[in-house]
């Protein structure tokens, strides 16, 4: 924590974090093949999981693929609460900088939904890349230095820097990478982006001097 917020940074995770990735996932469906899949379990992790929904491969699985196109990184909707729980941060004095591991060819369309939603973002930051011993992140954590990272994705807090808070959002169980022993490296966890937003600030406000 600090005392003195001001001009302080902290870098927020998207899909999971910001935005709605699971309720894209199905309207992508349904864009793909004229119907849109039914909940299956709401308390999924994974949207494959989510919705009644089947593997694919071959043709049907390009054709999903095709669902994911500028439109589509463009439009994904907000996670309730999400934006209000940015703007709380940002009165408070943080500087927020988007980390997406998405493809660089997106970029722009990740700022503009971001930016279309009304999300308070400085800096959008895109990584590409798969999570390995090292999360893909962690470059741009390294050169950004904020006081804290927030994920949704417990691989992508590995080979942070020690000084940076690492928070985790929970969200949905069913299936959730969110468990084992490398929960033993990051800092807090919590259900969402306001329960963090909220307890951070609250923590920042113990800390501060009487």
């Amino acid at each position: 924590m600090t005392n003195s917020p001001k001009g302080k940074t902290i870098a927020l995770d998207a899909d999971g974090v910001l935005l709605d990735y699971s309720t894209a996932y199905a309207h992508a469906w349904a864009k793909a093949f004229g119907t849109l899949p039914e909940l299956r379990d709401p308390q999924a992790y994974w949207p494959i999981d989510r919705w009644a929904v089947v593997r694919l491969s071959g043709e049907r699985l390009a054709t999903f693929r095709s669902a994911f196109d500028e439109a589509f990184w463009s439009t994904i909707p907000a996670i309730v609460g999400a934006v209000e729980a940015c703007q709380q941060l940002v009165d408070a004095g943080y500087r927020l900088v988007c980390i997406s591991a998405l493809d660089e060819a997106y970029a722009t369309a990740r700022q503009r939904n971001l930016e279309v939603l009304g999300f308070p973002i400085a800096d959008v930051v895109v990584t590409g890349g798969e999570a390995g011993e090292v999360s893909p992140k962690a470059a741009a954590v390294v050169k950004l230095q904020p006081l804290a990272f927030v994920d949704d994705y417990l691989p992508y807090h590995r080979g942070l820097p020690t000084g940076v808070h690492k928070a985790l959002i929970l969200r949905a169980p069913g299936g959730s990478p969110n468990v084992g022993a490398e929960l033993a490296h990051v800092n807090s966890q919590h259900i969402d982006l306001r329960a963090f937003a909220e307890w951070w600030l609250g923590e920042s406000l113990r800390d501060s001097p009487a």
